[in-house]
């Protein structure tokens, strides 16, 4: 099976993750991929392969005669796809792209042009994997999934390359902040490893943001508006007040690069309560707590305004940034550079504005920089991949796991 067949079927399969559930895996739906994952390591040769309940899929590939004593390598992607777009019955289709603008959907209206999605114009001549613009395609990160399924299905046809052992595992719920809170790290077996969920062709990262999320509920005083004045606390209103104490061009909108944000992501509320879902981000550890504090400060200032307890701030560290955890393995970066090279490709380390299972893996005892997949415009119903960067990638995966 080619890597684009493998990647076309994974994306029939409907993964997403619910950040709303309390169940492991969030949504019972990944495990049918999980199982038809489990089926094909089985069908490869790898060995010990297992769906465990939490619908990790693991397993693992022999050494080669004569790399018995190489350090186990581990490759690892996850199943589920986002819960930001929707993500049942993608219907993917390849097309080639000659410039101008990309229609993914006539009747419906839904094109992309390089005005306003300007990777485009890197990919003009390309045949890329697009959705009809109805939902997201997948990419992130059943692309990954298929190019290190592939590239093992290479290896066990090519006994001539050498490798050692390579461990690999498909998570779930990645999306959702938990792909490693049931990560058998002892289990896997493996000295290091890659995430492969990252973007564009070429990205090798091992720096991403330090992550919080805060949940702040505004209790407020409802009284009927005809007898309101100097009465009523609007709970709406004073929630609207904390979002405009934030710095304005601090939000993901005005950010890149290294620049952290304050990101308001969900808000619901009326007279008497009000909800506001944000997610703090910073590359930098003592910038991530300034965040923390400012929004600390700004509840205690609105509660010495409007009464005690009218603002009650819930703060929960989600990862750090693995920088520090990584930089004592630099070979690992060293050596995807050089895969990349060898492919062809040009290595670009890039900061990974958001995070991956790698992140916390790398805290786990796991080093685990992160690789490119090849997609562009994740989670969303414009989201892509090109062909060659699916094709590519399996070639670096291979490199990066074979002795030279």
């Amino acid at each position: 099976m080619t890597v684009v067949e493998r990647f076309l079927k994974y994306v029939s399969f409907d993964t997403q993750s619910d950040e709303d559930s309390v169940t492991v895996p969030s949504s019972a739906k990944q495990k049918v991929l999980g199982a038809e994952l489990a089926a094909e390591l089985s069908q490869m040769g790898l060995h010990g392969v297992r769906m465990d309940e939490y619908g990790y899929v693991y397993g693992w590939l022999p050494a080669t005669a004569g790399c018995e004593g190489v350090p186990c390598l581990g490759l690892i992607a996850h199943m589920d796809t986002s819960p930001d777009a929707p993500g049942a019955h993608v219907q993917a289709r390849i097309v080639r792209y000659e410039g101008g603008v990309l229609v993914q959907n006539a009747e419906q209206g839904i094109s992309m042009s390089p005005e306003e999605y300007e990777s485009l114009r890197s990919y003009a001549g390309q045949d890329l994997i697009v959705t009809d613009g109805t939902t997201l395609l997948g990419a992130d990160d059943k692309a990954g999934v298929a190019e290190i399924f592939t590239a093992l299905e290479y290896l066990t046809a090519h006994l001539e390359l050498p490798h050692g052992r390579i461990a690999v595992c498909i998570t779930p719920d990645e999306e959702v902040g938990r792909g490693a809170d049931h990560f058998d790290v002892e289990g896997f077996g493996a000295a290091a490893a890659y995430t492969v969920d990252g973007g564009e062709l070429g990205e090798l990262e091992y720096e991403n943001f330090n992550a919080a999320s805060a949940t702040v509920t505004v209790h407020g005083l409802n009284i009927h508006p005809g007898s309101a004045k100097n009465k009523m606390k609007n709970a709406a209103l004073m929630a609207v007040e904390l979002v405009n104490m934030l710095p304005p061009a601090e939000t993901p909108a005005h950010t890149e690069g290294y620049e952290g944000f304050y990101h308001l992501n969900h808000m619901e509320g009326n007279e008497t309560q009000a909800r506001l879902s944000f997610i703090i981000r910073d590359h930098d550890r003592a910038g991530f707590e300034r965040r923390k504090e400012r929004m600390g400060l700004i509840c205690s200032y609105l509660n010495g305004k409007y009464g005690p307890h009218t603002f009650q701030l819930e703060l929960k560290d989600s990862y750090y940034n693995m920088r520090q955890a990584v930089e004592p393995h630099m070979y690992l970066i060293h050596r995807a550079r050089a895969a990349f090279e060898k492919a062809g490709v040009a290595a670009r380390e890039v900061p990974i504005r958001g995070g991956t299972d790698g992140a916390r893996l790398s805290y786990m005892g796991l080093p685990c920089p992160n690789l490119s997949t090849g997609g562009v415009n994740f989670h969303g119903v414009h989201e892509y991949i090109p062909v060659r960067s699916l094709e590519k990638m399996v070639e670096v995966l291979v490199n990066l796991v074979t002795q030279s």
